[in-house]
This record gives C-alpha cells, structure tokens and sequence, in this order.
C-alpha cells in the first residue's frame, strides 16, 4: 500500500487510543479544517484519534491539517495515500489505524466535506452498544446553499435511508459511520474493493460482505453529521448523473451476490420497464416530475452498468 507519513502529534500515547476517527480528504484544504474542528468538540470521554488521510499529491490538505491539530492539540496522525481514488484512500487510513493503534476498539469515519455534531461518537457508541450491533451508521444532512429550489432539498439522492434509531438490515454509506474493531480484523484486504474507486459503491458492497460474515448493522438518527451541497450538485444535471450512478452500482453488487450476471440483466429490464409506473406514481405522490423520474435514471443506470457503460463520478471531483 503506496503511504506516506506526512505529521503526528507530539506525545501521541497510540496504547491508549480507544477510537479511531478516519478522514480522508482531496482538495478541500479549507472545508477539512471545519471538519477537524467538529471532531475536536466531540463530547465523548474514551480517548480518540483522528487520522487525516490527504489522497492528492501536493498535500494541501495534509498540511492544512497538520497545522490545525498542532494548533488545537488534536491527537492523531496526517499520512499521504498516493494511490488515486476513495477506496484506496479509506483503505491507507484503515490499514495505518491497525498499524499505529493496537488496542482501539471502534473506527469511525467521516468526510472532510461533513461537520460532526458534538455528540456524534457519543451516540454512536451508545447505539452500538444499546442494539448489539457491529456497525452503526448516521444520518447526513444536507446543508443546501440559500435560494436552492425546494424539489432538490426533497430529492431522494439527498435523503438518508433510515429516520429512526434501531436496528436495520444494512448501511450503503462510509460518510458517518462507526465500525467494530471485530468486523476491521475479521475482513479481508482490501477493505473496499478499488473496481469502486472513481463511481462510490465501495462501501456498499463492504457492508454486503460484512452481513454474509453475520455482522449486525443498526442506525444512529441522533448522530447526525452536516454535509455542505454545492450549488453544482442542486442541479439536474449533477442529480441525474448520480442517479445514474446509483442504479449502476446497484447492478454490480446484484450481481457479485447472485454470481449469475444473465439474472442481473434480466431484473435490469424488469426493472425498465415497471419503472414508467413507478416514477408517475411517485411524481404524482411527490407533485414533482423531477423526483418522479428517479425510478427511471436508476433503471436506466442498471441497464447501461450491463453494457460497461459507468459514470465514474468522482474522476472529475470539481465536477462531482
């Protein structure tokens, strides 16, 4: 695995980190500064660590990291993943907290385009331990620009999966999200599968092979993190190439479960076709045409996934 170290806190005490917060980031050197700062409130009273994991090579991020936790006395560590792309940059930052980190017991994850609230690990840990999960996840709220047409704040590419705290059958998301340092040693390597590293769905598919392993999922609505929109992605263009994207990730992972690519295509076209009926009714329901063609795009998305046709959204990230 292509790491570098870039800075570590001065008397960093690794024996006696309990959690690992892991934060990969690329080109956002000022956005991941709000994210630190997030982390440095947390509430929570079992020692923890963050490590910043920089996935572009002129280290903005890494130094503009480095410089907040010397300056907050933020305990945690700032490496280079020089691998292109989010799965590898998850994996660099997985893979150093086994190394660096002996004894931690939970790994959480956040985006540097996120904002914790305070209480975030707090009640994450609370959750796990409350529904004997293995995995806990949370909810990303979407902080839109001012003046942004209410139809993309409805959206469903916008909406977490889950509103009520519990247990529930699966996670799809990495950005907030605390794992079990059981499942972390129990799956193999690479965590995230690279084959996802430019169209998302890595940690899609992580959780998939994490439930046939029999670890438990459960969701944490009172854990929320804050997730800023560009005024790029309020728009239809960027909705649709995402939903796109979501249907073709779901036709990749339908497949590695079936192992039988023939019955993937076939749902594919099942699904095509029911999907004119769905999106009129859930535009009329929604009294929006927009959200009504969602079940479209992602028919359509899993349909062009069978022919190699994939958009890789994060390839451009300042398009994504």
């Amino acid at each position: 695995m292509n790491i570098s170290d870039f800075y570590r806190t001065e008397e960093l005490n690794a024996d006696e980190i309990e959690i690992v917060v892991t934060l990969p980031t690329f080109k956002r050197p000022e956005q991941v500064l709000l994210t630190l700062q997030s982390l440095a409130s947390q509430t929570v009273t079992k020692p923890y660590a963050v490590i910043v994991m920089d996935n572009h090579e002129d280290g903005e991020g890494a130094e503009s990291a480095a410089n907040f936790m010397a300056e907050h006395n933020v305990n945690g560590l700032v490496i280079i993943a020089h691998d292109r792309g989010n799965c590898h940059a998850y994996n660099a930052g997985w893979a150093t907290a086994l190394k660096e980190f002996k004894n931690f017991k939970w790994l959480a994850v956040i985006d540097d385009d996120e904002i914790a609230d305070e209480n975030w690990l707090h009640n994450h840990l609370k959750t796990l331990e409350n529904t004997k999960s293995d995995i806990v996840g949370g909810p990303q709220l979407q902080q839109f620009h001012e003046g942004t047409a209410d139809v993309w704040k409805r959206h469903p590419v916008f909406k977490p999966h889950y509103d009520t705290t519990g247990t529930v059958p699966i996670l799809y998301s990495s950005g907030n999200v605390v794992i079990k340092r059981e499942v972390i040693d129990a799956m193999p390597r690479p965590f995230l599968d690279p084959q996802f590293n430019f169209i998302g769905g890595g940690d899609s598919d992580f959780y998939r092979r994490c439930a046939v392993k029999g670890f438990r999922f459960a969701w944490c609505n009172e854990a929320p993190v804050f997730e800023d929109v560009p005024e790029r992605r309020a728009t239809f263009r960027w909705v649709n190439a995402r939903s796109y994207r979501n249907g073709a990730i779901s036709a990749i992972i339908e497949t590695r479960i079936h192992n039988n690519r023939a019955k993937t295509i076939f749902k594919s076209f099942l699904l095509l076709a029911a999907s004119p009926f769905r999106s009129l009714k859930s535009a009329i329901e929604q009294k929006s045409l927009i959200i009504g063609l969602y079940h479209m795009q992602i028919a359509f998305g899993r349909l062009l996934a069978e022919f190699g046709i994939i958009n890789e959204q994060y390839r451009n990230p300042e398009a994504n």
